[in-house]
């Protein structure tokens, strides 16, 4: 088949519109490593891909012309769900398929071809959350600190904020991804370059807090946990070695003797997850075993094969398979004393989670689902006007034709893993559902191109595991955003992501608080932009001159801006100009979920990340300069709390006792 003919029919599109206007037409050479990156398929002859069924709608699917008569079954793990047959140019699906990702299978009775396909019934829209207008508290959990914590935030230290924050009528905690990275390198901080997005990060663990642990620290090792509690930086290097060692006396004392009730515990744990956390614990060792990429182990290993890790499992590095295992039973069961925590303080929310857009090429989701993630390829953005060479995010991302062949599976165990703990998920960069910008390896960003992506497909099965998990699901709409798209994903019961810094007219006035939707997420600004008091400040465009980078603003563009803002402020009599006036002016806009940075309630100027920057920036690694119990007295909480009349969850906060009352 002609290269150009393969690549249409994989969805690749050959030629963008950038965006200076000009036509961009990608690399020929590009194109076919694109298309050999992308799983064998079949063409779909009768239907158009996936089937989507929504509850309580009329549900027709047409039929491709001369097509006719056909047979269908809609089939689920074996059992055939419902059948039928068709003589006119469409299929009329029964009312009663029960929800659920099944297979449709149509036959041609002149002809052997079957054609097989996702059959999606699901929800309507997504779910929509039990609060209403509310605000939740976001925070970067390694950046907590306690006198307690071993230089790094954890899952006690979680808890101890959700205590204290949900008397001043807080909602919910959102969280920097909790996704695993990668033991052998823990300098490989970034939560949204992780090595799975289904398992946790162990770092988060509270040891102390593991009924296995006793304290085995060496005088070398106090001094050193000493220093990292001390550091305004995350040591991770020794945060990570110690923990680890202390996970694994942990479980060195669980193997030889466990209890009775824990053991069960354990047992149950591993047989929820199943296959996925056999082949994850299997693959830890092995990394640590090869100490290379997978692509390079040995020809057995480089595929993933249950046999195998079984086999695995019954030889010489049982236990540390087991081991790994085990870290994650304890992460699930602290992560989920987190959860019951939220619930038993009346948080409506509880806990808020980031999904990542992709994974690391050479981690565990991408030697597991080798079908749905092309190591081959990176997730990234063409050139624009802030980013003239293109960007390439180094991720790995889901392929249409791989998740059409799975049945959405590795989308489905993506979305699972998040919403088991969380009231509220955002999935960055959703508008990666409709297509994604990808780069082959060995060529520049410049010469990525778009793929179309299942787009309906996966709002569908959202919505389905939303609703199966009671999780509101937000999407993260940023940047250039296609006409239509947004009311697409509403449509569907995705929320918006708003940032107050990007909601600006074309002659850069901010929005009035009438314009903002009712179902989204909104919040000054992100994890990637500066902090409130480093915009006011402009220490944000100072730091990047410093490291020779080009700000992309002005210090009298700045200036205009902020003025700019107190404008918007004034129009709605808010006369003060410090970060508690324009939380006063997000309290008032009728979005349901409102997010608050810490560092923006205790005017830290450094932001936590610097995009575009490896080492010349502390990135994922600054620690906020209170610790927990401090936190009240550093900021002025009478005003934080007047701040956000009007957002108090129904409950009344008491800033002096700490507790609140429904």
């Amino acid at each position: 088949m002609d290269l150009f003919a393969k690549a249409a029919e994989l969805g690749i599109e050959t030629e963008f519109w950038d965006w200076q206007g000009r036509r961009r037409e990608i690399d020929v050479g590009a194109l076919a490593n694109l298309v050999n990156a992308f799983p064998q398929q079949d063409a779909h002859r009768l239907v158009d891909g996936s089937v989507i069924v929504r509850s309580g709608a009329t549900s027709v699917t047409p039929i491709r012309a001369g097509a006719l008569p056909l047979r269908w079954q809609v089939v689920s793990a074996g059992t055939i769900l419902a059948e039928g047959s068709a003589t006119e140019p469409f299929l009329s699906w029964p009312a009663d398929i029960p929800e659920g990702v099944h297979r449709l299978n149509l036959f041609e009775p002149s002809s052997p071809y079957c054609e097989d396909v996702p059959f999606i019934v699901t929800p309507a829209v997504a779910f929509q959350g039990n609060f209403s207008r509310s605000w939740i508290l976001a925070i970067q959990l390694y950046g907590l600190r306690s006198s307690r914590n071993w230089g790094i935030g954890d899952f006690s230290d979680l808890l101890s904020l959700m205590d204290l924050v949900a008397g001043w009528g807080c909602d919910g905690i959102g969280l920097n991804p909790l996704h695993v990275l990668f033991r052998e390198r823990p300098r490989d901080c970034s939560p949204y370059s992780p090595n799975s997005r289904l398992f946790l990060n162990p770092l988060y663990i509270d040891v102390e807090d593991v009924a296995e642990y006793q304290d085995g620290l060496t005088q070398a090792d106090r001094e050193a946990l000493a220093n990292a509690r001390r550091s305004g930086l995350v040591d991770y290097d020794v945060v990570a070695k110690l923990k680890w060692q202390a996970l694994r006396s942990a479980y060195d004392r669980f193997r030889d003797a466990p209890a009775a009730p824990r053991r069960a515990a354990f047992d149950g744990f591993c047989a929820e997850r199943g296959n996925a956390l056999t082949r994850f614990a299997c693959f830890e060792v092995l990394r640590w075993k090869y100490r290379t990429p997978w692509w390079e182990w040995p020809a057995p290993w480089q595929t993933p094969d249950d046999g195998a890790c079984e086999d695995l499992r019954s030889g010489p590095d049982a236990a540390d398979i087991e081991f790994i295992a085990y870290v994650q039973w304890i992460a699930d069961q602290q992560l989920k004393a987190c959860k019951t925590r939220a619930q038993q303080r009346g948080m409506s929310v509880g806990l808020y989670l980031d999904v990542a857009v992709g994974v690391q090429a050479d981690g565990f989701d991408a030697w597991n689902e080798q079908t749905a993630i092309s190591r081959h390829l990176a997730v990234g953005a063409p050139p624009d006007q802030l980013n003239t060479a293109g960007q390439n995010w180094g991720l790995a991302g889901f392929n249409a034709a791989g998740l059409l062949t799975r049945s959405f599976e590795p989308f489905r165990h993506m979305l699972q893993a998040a919403m088991r703990y969380a009231g509220a998920i955002r999935l960055d960069h959703i508008l990666g559902f409709k297509r994604l910008y990808l780069v082959p390896h060995g060529y520049d960003a410049k010469d990525g191109a778009y793929v179309r992506m299942p787009f309906q497909a996966l709002l569908a099965i959202t919505a389905l595991e939303s609703r199966k998990h009671e999780c509101v699901v937000i999407g993260e709409d940023l940047g250039t955003v296609p006409e239509g798209f947004r009311e697409e994903i509403a449509e569907w019961g995705i929320w918006s992501y708003r940032v107050v810094m990007f909601e600006r007219d074309h002659d850069g006035r901010f929005c009035s608080a009438d314009r903002y939707a009712e179902n989204a997420l909104i919040t000054f600004n992100t994890h990637d932009l500066a902090t409130f008091a480093g915009w006011r400040s402009a220490g944000d465009l100072t730091l990047k001159r410093s490291l020779g980078f080009d700000p992309g603003e002005t210090d009298d563009a700045r200036r205009h801006a902020f003025n700019m803002l107190l404008d918007i402020l004034r129009h709605h009599a808010i006369e003060h100009d410090d970060f508690f006036a324009v939380l006063s002016f997000l309290a008032r806009t009728r979005s349901r979920l409102l997010a608050v940075a810490l560092e923006d309630v205790l005017g830290v100027i450094d932001q936590p990340n610097l995009p575009g920057t490896v080492h010349e920036h502390p990135n994922w690694r600054r620690r906020i300069g209170s610790e927990l119990g401090e936190i009240p007295q550093s900021i002025d909480l009478e005003a934080f709390l007047q701040a956000l009349d009007g957002r108090l969850g129904g409950r009344h906060a008491d800033p002096i006792l700490g507790n609140s009352t429904p």
